[in-house]
């Protein structure tokens, strides 16, 4: 908690106060959303998964002890949101059964289709590397790129040092970009030749 406001919000809301869930739900939406968008499945709804935080959040925020442990805690029922959704697509994309008693091998994930246009492939091919990378360089990547907090609101959400956010995104950036040059290195061999 860090402004006067949120510590009163996460007060109310810890005391069944429904106008205090409903502004700190306002407050905290927004980088909610860039951590599902880190751990989601691609084919997954964002706002599908942002429902079940927020049913989780109006339903349990009571439970809290403390109302500073609100953003650990509402970090870890995006995550858990976010990776149960994943566990129950895989287990739906497994076997499907074609109502003939045969069973089928389920579809692979969701590809984008891609209407000739290079630069919503490479948003694409981009969003896929950040979502490969380790948690702790995904999640500041995540919510700087796409989400558009500064460094000091992440290391709030995150709760690390603003330092430690600068160098994680630093090396988050770099990683990306080394990925994107070995792709680009993979799909055009003629380029890797002509260098030599």
């Amino acid at each position: 908690m860090h402004s006067p406001d949120e510590r009163r919000f996460a007060t109310g809301a810890v005391l069944g106060d429904q106008d205090a869930i409903t502004a700190l739900w306002r407050v905290h939406r927004r980088w909610i959303a860039a951590i599902l968008l880190a751990y989601k499945p691609r084919d997954v709804e964002l706002e599908d998964l942002l429902q079940e935080v927020a049913v989780k959040m109006v339903r349990d925020v009571h439970r809290l002890k403390d109302p500073g442990a609100l953003r650990p805690w509402l970090r870890a029922v995006a995550i858990n949101a976010a990776r149960t959704a994943g566990r129950r697509r895989k287990v739906r994309s497994q076997v499907v059964s074609t109502g003939d008693g045969r069973i089928l091998d389920g579809p692979d994930e969701a590809s984008i289709p891609g209407e000739g246009d290079g630069s919503r492939e490479e948003g694409r091919r981009l969003l896929e590397i950040a979502r490969a990378l380790p948690a702790e360089y995904r999640e500041p990547l995540m919510l700087r790129a796409i989400r558009g907090l500064s460094y000091r609101q992440i290391a709030d959400a995150l709760e690390l040092p603003i330092t430690t956010v600068e160098t994680r995104l630093a090396r988050a950036r770099r990683m990306v970009r080394e990925a994107m040059s070995e792709a680009t290195t993979e799909h055009s061999p003629g380029l890797a030749e002509d260098k030599s």
